[in-house]
């Protein structure tokens, strides 16, 4: 997945608009954008969403942000959406494996009470945003199949930290944010999944985000999230790979296939060894 665009879990009208923008996955929303005393209203409208798109061609990955484990909101955000067969659950404020392990165990409770197959909800936990959170990165490794990916956020950990702001004059991270982010990477790497940068706020500064978009790409993230359907073009752009990269990919993956055994191939001159087949076979996997 390139681009996750939240949405707000009680509002009908920006789900809708959601399906219309290109986002390759849609997160309905029950955590931050929904106050409390609206929240069971917004998960009737979120399982009525699920309810209407399940089965319908085309449509974007679902996910459904649920609040995080320690509101005792949790089990009432599932017991509502569960039903109607989310793609997978955002876990916010997720701190490492446990937290994954657990929402696992209630996940597959509620697969088996709605006679959905074992395993078939995935979880994508936002995993820095605590400073306990950041050291418990380590293990996510192994810590559950319904692992799809890794992201962090940066706001709640500002507000964890006691951080003034979490970015500096020239809108990039401070130093502790980029720790969080580069760990979350390596988080994703070693447990083999996707690594999917956190938002950009500014929705606006279009041309910041293409920016950090182009560095994530860079960094080895696969895909962003966002908050206005005005930036999912821009992410979409980012995170596609180019023909001439795919082009390359497939070159190299013939090259060894042609070669079994191997660990080094010439191509154009170029010596190319079984690091650049790793990272060529994950950009074709990517495209389905």
């Amino acid at each position: 997945m390139r681009s996750l665009l939240f949405v707000p879990g009680d509002s009908p009208r920006k789900q809708e608009k959601g399906l219309e923008v290109g986002a390759d996955a849609l997160i309905l929303d029950l955590e931050d954008s929904v106050a409390l005393a609206e929240k069971p209203k917004a998960r009737e409208i979120a399982a009525g969403f699920l309810a209407r798109m399940r089965g319908v061609a085309g449509r974007p990955t679902l996910y459904v942000r649920v609040n995080a484990l320690d509101t005792g909101l949790t089990e009432d955000d599932l017991a509502a959406v569960m039903p109607h067969a989310p793609d997978g659950i955002m876990l916010p404020k997720a701190e490492g494996g446990l937290s994954v392990a657990h929402l696992g165990g209630r996940l597959a409770v509620h697969e088996a009470e709605h006679g959905l197959s074992d395993g078939a909800t995935r979880i994508l936990p936002i995993a820095t945003e605590t400073a306990r959170a950041v050291f418990a990165l380590q293990s996510l490794p192994g810590s559950s199949l319904r692992l799809s990916g890794v992201t962090w956020g940066a706001e709640d950990l500002s507000a964890d930290i006691g951080a003034e702001t979490n970015r500096g004059e020239d809108g990039g991270w401070t130093a502790p944010f980029r720790l969080a982010r580069n760990l979350t990477l390596m988080a994703a790497a070693a447990a083999e999944v996707d690594a999917v940068d956190t938002i950009n706020a500014q929705f606006r500064d279009l041309d910041g985000l293409a920016r950090e978009c182009r560095e994530a790409r860079r960094d080895g993230f696969v895909g962003k999230m966002a908050i206005h359907p005005a930036q999912v073009a821009i992410i979409n752009e980012a995170f596609t790979p180019t023909e001439a990269a795919i082009a390359q990919a497939r070159r190299v993956v013939a090259a060894f296939a042609a070669a079994p055994g191997v660990g080094v191939v010439g191509i154009d001159g170029e010596m190319v060894d079984r690091p650049h087949l790793r990272r060529a076979e994950r950009l074709l996997a990517r495209l389905g």
